[in-house]
């Protein structure tokens, strides 16, 4: 895959600033999308989080009076449209596959969509906050998408990201989704660190749900199967709709001890906000 600047084209109507990768569905089949759409409304996992990504931007980004915003992996726009929903937002949604922006801008179409590259974002200085949810760890190259982040935020602007926590749950599901890794805390905070972040807060979540989910990941021990045909790792999310509603209620109680200021100490997923303070340290970086 080449890093060299790519001249911007249109794809299916969409600016593409790596057109190369606009259409590459080795690690996200294009299926997937028309199946996380139907999941994302209808799961626990995909509307708590939505929830607590709401609070944190409440919270931690309360200038200026529009900020605007930048969420890279948005998918198919779920996380947007809550974000959208708070009519405070100057918003445009990134996304590496045309596939998933079809479905995003269908979602809010009043929105700006774009394709592109996270690891080099074609911005400076622009957003008061970037948001990245589940989708660093799909990047072998994670630190170069933080540096680019970094370069993207206005001084002091947030990164506000979530990602799958502890190595111990890898199993089938992670391999299906093409991660490249699950993150401990100590792993995220020194690699935010590091390309000039400042962690102002951090929380795991999926805490009381945990040791459900330890279990379920046993049952789906690592197969090696990393065929982009799979179901992306969505299955483990798709309930019975009663079993669905008490693990919603479950994560009740993450949320509220996160609206506390409450660090979880452990989870299935981590929640990090980290402000923009300095420059990334190209050393560092690179080692």
């Amino acid at each position: 895959m080449s890093d060299a600047p790519q001249a911007v084209q249109e794809v299916a109507g969409v600016k593409c600033f790596a057109p190369s990768l606009a259409q590459a569905e080795q690690t996200y089949p294009a299926e997937a999308f028309a199946r996380l759409v139907q999941l994302e409304a209808n799961s626990f996992w995909f509307r708590a989080r939505n929830r607590i990504i709401v609070r944190m931007f409440r919270k931690y980004l309360r200038q200026p009076a529009r900020p605007r915003v930048l969420e890279i992996g948005c998918g198919t726009g779920f996380v947007l449209s809550a974000l959208h929903a708070q009519q405070r937002f100057d918003l445009v949604g990134a996304e590496q596959h045309v596939a998933g922006l079809v479905w995003a801008r269908r979602r809010l179409p009043e929105v700006e969509f774009v394709q592109l590259d996270a690891r080099h974002l074609p911005y400076r200085a622009a957003f008061d906050a970037v948001g990245a949810f589940d989708v660093i760890e799909h990047i072998p190259e994670d630190e170069a998408v933080m540096a680019s982040v970094h370069r993207a935020l206005r001084p002091n602007g947030l990164f506000i990201v979530t990602v799958p926590q502890h190595a111990w749950l890898w199993s089938a599901a992670d391999e299906q989704a093409h991660h490249q890794r699950r993150y401990s805390r100590a792993e995220l905070r020194t690699k935010l660190e590091r390309n000039g972040f400042k962690v102002r807060f951090c929380s795991s979540f999926v805490f009381l749900l945990l040791p459900l989910m330890y279990l379920a990941r046993l049952r789906r021990k690592p197969s090696g199967n990393t065929d982009a045909t799979t179901s992306a790792g969505f299955d483990e999310l798709a309930l019975p709709k009663l079993l669905d509603r008490l693990m919603g209620a479950a994560m009740r109680l993450d949320e509220a001890l996160i609206a506390a200021g409450v660090s979880l100490p452990v989870g299935g997923s981590l929640l990090a906000v980290a402000e923009r303070i300095g420059r990334p340290d190209p050393h560092e970086a690179a080692a």
